[in-house]
């Protein structure tokens, strides 16, 4: 039992002391940086933040659409570290062939990643937009095949009734 109490107090000294190296690199880091360098820095934090959960967006609402992860560029600051400025999430936009229900179900995940961002951009617009004429596609060939089988289904019913009332015989006896 006293070791236990004695490692977790251990742990704790060992956080107190990184929080307090963490407070000292940052007191160093604003004596170290003009008052435009750290600016930039903060500036470049926020841009890097808001990429990565732009990009994050995209693939959490992507589904199988998605391939791969986000790729980033990036832009070094006045500290030497690489900020993320840019990103890019791969999508595959292609259609579901002879499926038109898949296709239409994959259009909407592609659209759910396009817009899934708090703010998108206008690749982003621009891939939702494509994502839904692929859907209004898909739509019109799911309609088509309907009506195909209805057809289908009608001219099935319309022979069987012809070949009836060639035979003389009635599927349903009218007469009193």
């Amino acid at each position: 039992m006293n070791i236990d109490v004695s490692s977790h107090n251990h742990s704790l000294n060992s956080t107190h002391s990184s929080q307090e190296s963490t407070a000292n690199a940052k007191q160093k880091e604003e004596a170290t940086f003009s008052d435009a360098e750290l600016k930039e820095i903060k500036k470049l934090k926020a841009r890097d933040q808001e990429v990565r959960t732009h990009e994050a967006a995209h693939i959490a609402a992507g589904g199988g659409v998605v391939k791969g992860g986000a790729s980033y560029s990036y832009q070094k600051g006045p500290d030497g570290i690489q900020y993320a400025i840019g990103g890019e999430v791969s999508i595959d936009t292609s259609k579901v062939a002879g499926n038109p229900e898949a296709t239409l179900q994959k259009a909407q995940k592609i659209q759910a990643a396009a817009l899934a961002p708090a703010d998108p951009s206008s690749q982003d617009r621009k891939v939702a937009a494509s994502a839904a004429q692929m859907a209004v596609e898909a739509r019109a060939e799911i309609q088509q095949q309907n009506q195909e089988e209805v057809k289908s289904t009608n001219s099935a019913s319309s022979s069987a009734y012809a070949e009836t009332e060639e035979s003389g015989e009635s599927l349903i006896d009218l007469s009193v």
